[in-house]
């Protein structure tokens, strides 16, 4: 389980400097983290270090990220989103 100085790091990591971002991270930080192996939560950590016009061209589909894990990573978002966004 993650403590809650992590967990209050990572949502502040979170709050980028595109809404679009944030409204995925944050949610993302609170309803699927803890449950995410130890290697994705270092991955999910490292995705937070890219610049945000990177992030915003991943999530969008404007471009493919070159990095095999962090590609991955931003479909597992993407993939929670629209499960909960679907009826």
């Amino acid at each position: 389980m993650t403590d809650n100085k992590n967990k209050s790091r990572l949502k502040w990591a979170c709050r980028r400097g595109m809404l679009e971002l944030d409204v995925l991270f944050e949610p993302f930080v609170d309803e699927a983290y803890d449950e995410l192996s130890d290697q994705d939560k270092v991955t999910f950590e490292r995705l937070l270090t890219q610049d945000d016009p990177d992030l915003f061209a991943w999530v969008m589909g404007h471009q493919q990220c070159p990095d095999p894990e962090l590609a991955a990573m931003v479909q597992l978002i993407l993939d929670r989103v629209h499960a909960r966004i679907k009826p």
